[in-house]
Parts: structure tokens; sequence; C-alpha cells
């Protein structure tokens, strides 16, 4: 067999991405977004040093593309990761000087779908062998005016916090048996207060202005939570954050948060709202379909 060439592109090398002989094409990944992978100098989302490629004999058996915002110095997820040859998949992962969550798109019901399952399989199987591991399953929802908007309980009191500490003292506390299994991941890892601050990071790393975040209080003037309505640098229109404190938890408050947080965004022009939870999180999944947030995507994040 004829040795691997494992490099990342160059500028206008987008066809090259482009040009594997993709077996399953548009059943998982970020095609299922309706997204197409271009290079940043061709109009595209994606940097050349970021996006690489595996050939043998000149032709690609392997790619993968990690994905940032500009002026981000390192990649926040691994967007694309296909092949036709699985060893070379694995060897490209561990060549790229690139570590970032991979973050596998699927259609609802994959497991059910024998083609579907297959493909996903394989390129959880590889990110595996290339030193990854399954950290969670998600939901990912789509609303839009189609969907209906819900009615506001009116039980919380929503009032703007200008102070990054206090919002990071609340951060530290939602923390607190979080059922999120990123939070709980990095709690574990680095810590409840880098946690928090590395949540923190995260919302301030939106593009949307920080005077959109509102925390929640209950009529008695209890601190109850936060809601952050954000925009990415796509101008996408996303639930950033939804969080209830621990001792407020189990009156369903997460529900009065998203239905606040989704107003606030119809108010700033959203006609599309993205949202995710993980599968796991069930109270939270029963409000995303409570406040009429249909699946449109599930999605497996391995780090």
């Amino acid at each position: 067999m004829s040795d691997l060439v494992i490099r990342p592109l160059e500028a206008g090398e987008t066809h090259l991405f482009n040009s594997l002989s993709d077996p399953d094409p548009g059943l998982v990944g970020r095609p299922l977004l309706g997204h197409a992978f271009a290079l940043t100098d061709e109009g595209g989302e994606y940097r050349p040093e970021w996006s690489w490629v595996a050939l043998r004999e000149g032709a690609v058996v392997a790619r993968a593309a990690w994905w940032g915002a500009p002026g981000d110095a390192e990649p926040m997820a691994l967007d694309w990761l296909d092949f036709t040859d699985a060893d070379a998949a694995v060897q490209l992962l561990r060549t790229a000087p690139l570590k970032a969550e991979y973050d596998l798109l699927l259609p609802p019901g994959w497991r059910d779908r024998p083609d579907v399952r297959e493909v996903a399989q394989a390129r959880i199987d590889a990110a595996i062998v290339a030193g990854m591991e399954p950290l969670v399953e998600r939901f990912r929802y789509d609303w839009t005016p189609e969907c209906g908007l819900p009615e506001p309980p009116g039980r919380l009191e929503f009032r703007p916090e200008p102070d990054d500490a206090v919002i990071l003292d609340v951060l530290k506390r939602i923390g607190h048996g979080s059922l999120d299994a990123h939070t709980r991941h990095t709690v574990a890892e680095k810590g409840p207060d880098a946690a928090a601050r590395e949540e923190l990071d995260i919302l301030l790393w939106f593009p949307s202005p920080r005077e959109w975040w509102r925390l929640a209080y209950t009529r008695d003037g209890e601190p109850a939570g936060i809601q952050v309505p954000s925009r990415t640098s796509a101008g996408r229109y996303v639930i950033g954050f939804i969080g209830v404190l621990p001792e407020q938890r189990g009156h369903g408050y997460a529900y009065d948060l998203l239905v606040e947080c989704t107003h606030d965004l119809v108010g700033y022009g959203a006609e599309r709202i993205v949202a995710a939870t993980d599968q796991g999180n069930a109270p939270m999944a029963a409000h995303f379909a409570k406040a009429g947030y249909p699946v449109t995507q599930e999605r497996v994040n391995l780090v």
C-alpha cells in the first residue's frame, strides 16, 4: 500500500477537501444543516490551517476540519470528519496539532436507520481509536414562528445584571448538581470555579450584546436563575444559557426561563432560534417540547 500523506490545506484548496469520494453523502454531519465546506479565502467558514486531508496516491481518503469564530486563537469544534479509509482518519486525527470537541450531527432517531447507524458508528469508532471519548448525546432544536410563541407563565421577574462577578457566582452555584454533562465534566476535571469561569467566557464569546442577559427572581424577590439570549458570529439566534439555582429547583422554573429567552430573541428579530440540551436531561427536554421546540437533529459529543 502506498504511503499516506497527511497535511493541512493551502489557500484555494476547497476543491481538494470536497474531492473525497463520499460513500454516504448527506447522512451525517454538517450537510444535515445544509452546510457546505469552503475555505475562508473562498468565502467559507474554515481556515486552511485548520482543515486537513489524508491522501493516498493523490486521492483524498480522509478529511477533517476544525471550526472557530473569526479571531479565535484555537478551534472551538471538530465539524467535519469523513473518510473512505478509517485507519487514515485515525492517523489524520493523531497527526493534526488541533484539539477540540467532536460535534457529530445526526438525524433524529438515527439508531433506527441501519445506514445512518453504520456510518455514524464508524466515525465515533475512529475518533475513539484516535484518543477521544464519548461525553454526551444531545438533542438539537430549531424554533420558528410556525411552532407558536409560548405564553409566559408570569411567575418570575427578569432584571439585567451588568456585573460579571455576580453572574460568575450565579453560574458557579448553578453548576452544583447540574444535569449538564459538559458542566459536570469540567467541574470534575478543573473544579467548580474553573467550570463557572469557562461558562462565562463562552457566553462572553458570543457577539450578541451583554445587555441581553437577565437574572430571574421569584415574586418574593429571591434569585431563581439566569437566561442568556445569544447570537452567533454567523448571525444565528440561539438559547445561550438557561440555569436554575439549586435552591429553586423542583418548581419548573427552567420552562419560565426558556419562554422568556424565546420572547427576548423574537423581540431582537429572531425568526429562527437554535437550542440544544442533553438527552439525559429529561426535565429540560420536556420543557423544550412544551415550549414548542421540535427536535431537528441529534448530536454525539466526543472530547
